[in-house]
């Protein structure tokens, strides 16, 4: 059993995610980036919400719910996690600016090698872990960020850059792949722990609960706002509520051993989707 949760933890998961970044990368051009420029507003709205309000609402949250120490780490991992690839489908069936959705995700994706490592042990810091972060290295856990999300992203780009054809023709086939890969890697989270299961959900399921539910509300306020349009509010709206769980899962059981810390990272990418499907339907009937 413990030999084939080295395989799952070991090769299936960095291989599973390092594919969903190439494909995330196989669908991004220089526009995507140059954005930034061209619609700032509405990028910084969102950035703004995703790297740095949900990782302070999940702190607040975690502080004041009596839950395991290794199970607020996991919140903390999941709210330092940048968006999910999903959330530019789910901002196309809302009707919402996908190509500003692309961007916040790529972009946000390639600078988690910053503020996953800065985030994750700052907050482990404060929730008095002390011994926890002198065991990790913040040097390690960037270079393993920049191994398993930035490289395969600039892979995918270059693949794109230099074989448009093949990439074109790929690419819709290489996301089907991707989200039964996520899908495989979240089961295989709960699996992992079944034993303990609908404990851990018990105590982490309402947490990242709340935790999706105010941030989209708190995203979607600020986008009202801020933002520049009602394609722009819907899109930052799914961005700050969709995170990408692989990466979240990654991160808790390649530096923190697994176990209860990925709870969390599972529960949220469950709700996520739920909370985000209700979204879009309330937008498409009412906005």
């Amino acid at each position: 059993m413990i030999a084939h949760m080295n395989i799952v933890t070991d090769v299936i998961l960095p291989l599973a995610l390092a594919f969903i970044m190439f494909v995330l990368g196989l669908g991004l051009t220089g526009s995507d980036f140059l954005r930034v420029v061209k619609q700032p507003r509405d990028f910084f709205v969102g950035a703004f919400s995703q790297i740095i309000l949900l990782p302070i609402i999940a702190f607040i949250l975690v502080k004041i719910w009596p839950i395991a120490p290794e199970l607020a780490i996991g919140v903390m991992i999941i709210a330092a996690a940048p968006g999910g690839v999903t959330s530019n489908l789910l901002t196309s069936f809302a009707k919402g600016d996908v190509a500003l959705s692309i961007s916040l995700t790529a972009i946000i994706s390639l600078l988690c090698v910053i503020t996953i490592p800065f985030i994750v042990l700052t907050s482990v810091g404060l929730l008095g872990n002390t011994g926890l972060v002198q065991d990790i290295s913040l040097i390690s856990m960037a270079r393993d960020m920049f191994l398993i999300v930035t490289v395969p992203v600039l892979l995918g780009m270059l693949f794109r850059r230099f074989a448009s054809s093949i990439a074109s023709k790929f690419e819709p086939i290489a996301r089907k792949v991707s989200t039964v890969l996520f899908v495989l890697v979240l089961l295989g989270a709960i699996a992992a722990e079944r034993e303990n299961v609908i404990s851990y959900f018990a105590q982490a399921g309402l947490i990242t609960l709340v935790l999706n539910i105010v941030m989209m509300i708190t995203a979607y306020c600020l986008a009202q706002l801020f933002a520049s349009g009602v394609k722009q509010k819907k899109c930052i709206t799914i961005e700050c509520g969709l995170q990408n769980g692989t990466l979240a899962i990654f991160v808790a059981t390649s530096i923190f051993g697994g176990g209860m810390y990925v709870i969390p990272a599972a529960t949220y990418s469950l709700i996520m989707f739920v909370t985000s499907l209700i979204f879009v339907y309330l937008v498409r009937k009412i906005v």
